[in-house]
């Protein structure tokens, strides 16, 4: 069968190797927005990240071209890995030039370490990854790690010196519209695993009825699995228009002097929104504001938990999401630990073997009583009666 191929058009008749439509961006999630089965994606990307590489995954792209290395050898990332075990061709580190070599949309082919033009022009030359390379990759970073951990925790040292009002007493937190006190929040991330977790709570959403926060793309998640998000947080890159005009209360992330570049485009939609000045990440801003606002309980979907997960973001910035699970300590619980404990108070097939149950208790009461025989005539005498009425009415 051929009809799995036929988009990549006659690019596919040129030669050897993968061929198809090139899109290129320099941001990754911004790319993975306009890609189509087939693509060729040339990215900048360094250290591929874990949720980049699903997203490409997603879009069942041909092949990716990196501008950048995949893998520095800083930490261990994950992304180069996931891609090649899905099959996906990776061509690594050839160079910025080949931004200006592609046109968005011309036919190229991925031909061993060489991006080719229809007319077999060379656009570009790289390295070839496969599972041994990206092993020995991996193997070489693990061992630079102690590094990262030196630099990770001398950034969380500044973050702490620049944000301790916000951190140890809220100060900086806007008033929100949305009732929080007292109420757990769910978190959602665009991030790891968010569609298997937000599966997995629906039991707890339908009982607990949390507040919704939507991190950026988070609304657009929440929208996806059917929720109405309460509120968005975020610097509004990543989130669509649909989302942002919702009817959810919108808090724009602004940086730490008071611009928030997102403010222009929510109030462009006609939408009323508040700003939240902070260095951290907006996830981070996400659960400090749910927190100051007197959540008992913060669930978190798709955020970072781990250090080799905080170094996979690839921002120094990341110390805040540690001081920030160091600040909420047990109000804060991930997802999957959630869905792991908490089970519904009531099955849907332990309510219908109730039912029947039930049901079952009050016939053979009937039957066997004197009063149940007499009610049980009755009955018998009101449908023969229902029944000579119908033959009544269509003779």
């Amino acid at each position: 069968m051929r009809i799995g191929t036929l988009r990549r058009g006659r690019a596919q008749d040129i030669g050897p190797g993968v061929a198809g439509t090139v899109r290129l961006d320099r941001r990754t999630k911004n790319l993975t927005k306009r890609l189509q089965p087939g693509d060729i994606a040339v990215i900048d990307h360094v250290d591929i990240d874990r949720v980049s590489a699903d997203a490409l995954v997603a879009c069942r792209v041909a092949a990716v071209v990196n501008a950048s290395p995949s893998t520095s050898g800083r930490y261990p990332n994950l992304g180069p890995e996931i891609l090649i075990n899905a099959g996906i061709p990776l061509l690594d580190d050839v160079g910025k030039d080949v931004f200006a070599r592609c046109k968005e949309g011309a036919h190229v082919r991925l031909d061993g370490n060489q991006l080719l033009t229809e007319d077999g022009e060379v656009v570009a030359e790289g390295t070839v990854h496969d599972s041994a390379s990206v092993a020995l990759a991996m193997a070489e970073a693990k061992a630079g790690l102690s590094t990262q951990l030196e630099a990770f925790a001398t950034n969380t040292m500044e973050y702490m010196k620049r944000e301790r009002a916000l951190l140890l007493d809220g100060v900086g937190v806007p008033d929100v519209e949305t009732p929080i006190e007292g109420r757990h929040v769910l978190v959602v991330v665009r991030g790891y695993d968010y569609k298997e977790d937000l599966h997995a709570l629906r039991p707890y959403i339908r009982d607990y009825r949390p507040v919704l926060i939507g991190v950026d793309g988070g609304a657009d998640a929440l929208r996806e699995a059917g929720y109405q998000p309460d509120m968005i947080v975020g610097d509004m890159d990543s989130v669509s228009d649909d989302s942002l005009t919702c009817g959810a209360e919108v808090v724009v992330h602004a940086y730490a002097d008071g611009r928030a570049p997102g403010l222009a485009r929510v109030q462009d939609l006609g939408v009323e929104a508040i700003t939240f000045p902070a260095s951290a990440t907006s996830e981070d801003i996400a659960m400090l504001l749910a927190d100051e606002k007197g959540a008992t309980l913060i669930v978190a979907v798709g955020t970072h938990a781990t250090l080799v997960e905080f170094l996979d973001k690839g921002r120094g910035g990341m110390a805040s999401t540690f001081l920030t699970r160091l600040r909420l300590g047990g109000k804060l619980v991930d997802a999957k630990g959630v869905s792991r404990l908490y089970k519904s108070r009531i099955s849907t097939a332990a309510l219908v073997v109730l039912v029947l149950a039930a049901f079952i208790a009050i016939g053979s009461a009937l039957a066997v009583s004197a009063v149940g025989r007499v009610y049980l005539d009755l009955l018998l005498d009101q449908w023969n009666s229902f029944v000579f009425w119908l033959e009544n009415l269509f003779s």
